[in-house]
């Protein structure tokens, strides 16, 4: 591994020179175990502890197939389906991994006994299977989190709707937060020259997934001009819809939960911000009672800021506890763009603010290949920047996850792997110098 580091180090190494490095036999990863799927039998979400579950264990290379890259994970992130693996909810990830095993003997390879976690890297491509000429060991990468068959005819228009569709890392094995991971090599996108290691590794999920929740014709369809209500929006998610919105010419309209976490909406470029700790929202008058009368008063803070006018697009990803007042909030034929739904999956609302008022609920889940390609290039290009805002050594990825599990956090965390220290990895100085304040939008806050 040490071999394989120095080279990277150079930044000038050839593909020749990566070929010719040995590839170890195996490397360290963090995982949870079958075997300790029930150890957090009986307590609720928030007691279940990450620390206890991810282990970092030293696990075998998995065979390289046709299609596939190994790539030298040199920074990767937590995402919030690492909390899920890591807590066992709502289900075991083991039964993705099995039920992947049973579609060719291939795909058994990630049907085992531990499982690999993590949706996000930055690396150096390390070797490449057979059919693979876009990508040679040497190239430096971040990996979008998509992984398909596309066997059959449903996923050639969307590959999100290719029938194996599934996430990297959460629905397979081998994922990021390790030393090596295999992906296939339509996941590969070319790491932005101007970031670090450990901001390259921060956007992939969370980017794609805003990119196409917000502003892609199978999400919102964003235009200049809207207002677009954005649910903990200097969060992983939430600060890439905020930066899409600006950079796009809609009007974010951000809810955060601290002083701090407005400072950084703030910092960003945002100017119409509800602090959910000022204005005590109490949108649930117990665990099975919502209050109307709480959807008007954030309805009423809204128009506040926006001079009367209700917003186009609600950004919805807590789900349960926001729901109703997301359905409620949005204008007459308004959007609501839906996913993850971190507070609950079970939403309820009132439905005759929907019909009556003409309003569309779209689910979305990540991004394509090309959605995921055009966010990575708006990094590249520095007009959408990092949200990363700490990060662990490999080491440490349980406490990462708690922060996650926890929001204890701002922005992404971010987790060394094989990069020895923070700051390594920038190609282009000038880029970087000129954006250094956007890119910082999140650190120490």
């Amino acid at each position: 591994m040490q071999q394989i580091l120095e080279a990277i180090s150079t930044g000038t190494a050839s593909a020749e020179d990566f070929t010719a490095l040995p590839v170890p036999e195996s490397y360290r990863a963090a995982l949870v175990r079958h075997d300790e799927v029930e150890m957090f039998a009986g307590l609720d979400a928030k007691d279940k502890d990450p620390r206890r579950s991810l282990h970092i264990e030293e696990v075998a290379l998995p065979e390289l197939g046709p299609g596939e890259a190994l790539v030298a994970v040199m920074a990767s992130a937590i995402n919030y389906n690492t909390v899920w693996t890591s807590i066992f909810e709502p289900v075991s990830t083991f039964s993705f991994l099995e039920r992947y095993g049973r579609l060719s003997p291939l795909a058994k390879r990630h049907d085992l006994p531990y499982h690999v976690v993590g949706s996000d890297l930055s690396g150096v491509v390390l070797k490449t299977g057979l059919g693979v000429h876009a990508w040679k060991p040497g190239d430096e990468v971040v990996a979008h989190c998509l992984s398909v068959e596309l066997e059959g005819p449903d996923g050639h228009n969307d590959t999100m709707m290719d029938p194996e569709q599934r996430i990297w890392g959460f629905e397979t094995n081998f994922g990021g937060l390790a030393e090596i991971a295999l992906v296939k090599s339509n996941q590969l996108m070319p790491k932005p020259a101007h970031l670090t290691w450990e901001e390259a590794a921060s956007p992939g999920l969370v980017n794609s997934t805003a990119y196409r929740q917000l502003v892609s014709r199978n999400g919102a369809g964003m235009k200049q001009g809207d207002n677009v209500l954005i649910w903990g929006a200097s969060g992983g998610l939430g600060g890439f819809a905020t930066q899409y919105a600006l950079n796009g010419g809609a009007v974010p309209v951000c809810v955060v939960s601290s002083s701090e976490k407005a400072e950084i909406c703030r910092r960003m470029g945002a100017e119409l911000i509800i602090n959910r700790s000022e204005r005590d929202y109490r949108f649930w008058k117990d665990e099975k009672t919502a209050d109307p009368k709480e959807w008007r008063r954030l309805g009423s803070d809204i128009r506040a800021l926006t001079g009367g006018e209700d917003v186009d697009i609600v950004f919805e990803h807590p789900g349960r506890e926001t729901f109703g007042a997301s359905v409620y909030a949005a204008r007459k034929g308004g959007t609501i763009v839906t996913c993850a739904s971190t507070t609950g999956y079970l939403h309820e609302y009132d439905n005759r603010y929907l019909w009556m008022n003409l309003k569309r609920i779209i689910g979305s889940h990540f991004a394509n290949y090309r959605e995921s390609w055009e966010a990575n290039r708006l990094i590249a290009k520095a007009m959408i920047h990092p949200t990363l805002s700490r990060t662990y050594p490999l080491e440490e990825v349980g406490q990462a996850a708690y922060d996650v599990h926890h929001n204890l956090h701002q922005g992404k965390v971010g987790v060394l792997c094989l990069a020895p220290e923070e700051g390594l990895g920038v190609r282009d100085e000038e880029l970087r110098a000129r954006h250094l304040p956007q890119i910082n939008a999140f650190r120490g806050a």
